[in-house]
């Protein structure tokens, strides 16, 4: 894929843009890239955007030799406009205005809540309506997750 980055900060981490619509695509589609590199990852209002992540176990983060500033600039560099939804104080915490139909292709993954943990695992699918959330690896292989947003205005 184009737009897909091979985390070096972060080894084992793969995040891949495979495919933005706009908020009303016209048929037949276009045989142009719709997910260039450098290009937006989150959708605006109607707009939809197909993510595909692998996520390494949380272990690689709790390495000594990992950079956690490098981390952040190596997604801010693949997507500022995702990277700047990420709180500081909270690691891998973030909210976005999208409804999220997200599915475990691969592995084993915990969806933090602000009020709870959810353990998922291949085949399931949770659909979140703009919720403040973070993905974890407490496994000790990688996971792989597909993500469709679907840019949604907030009330």
């Amino acid at each position: 894929m184009p737009n897909a980055l091979h985390h070096q900060a972060v080894p084992g981490m793969v995040s891949s843009v495979v495919y933005r619509t706009a908020s009303s695509p016209a048929l037949p589609a276009v045989e142009e890239e719709t997910a260039p590199p450098r290009g937006p990852l989150l959708p605006g209002p109607g707009e939809t955007t197909l993510l595909i992540v692998q996520f390494p176990p949380d272990s690689v983060y709790a390495s000594p030799h990992f950079d956690g500033a490098a981390a952040g600039q190596e997604t801010y560099d693949f997507a500022p406009d995702f990277a700047s939804r990420f709180e500081a104080d909270a690691p891998g915490v973030h909210t976005t205005d999208s409804i999220d139909y997200d599915i475990v292709l691969d592995g084993e993954v915990w969806l933090e809540l602000d009020d709870e943990t959810v353990h998922l695992r291949t085949g399931d699918v949770v659909v979140q309506n703009g919720t403040r959330h973070a993905w974890r690896n407490q496994g000790s292989r990688p996971a792989t997750m597909a993500f469709v947003l679907i840019g949604a205005s907030r009330g």
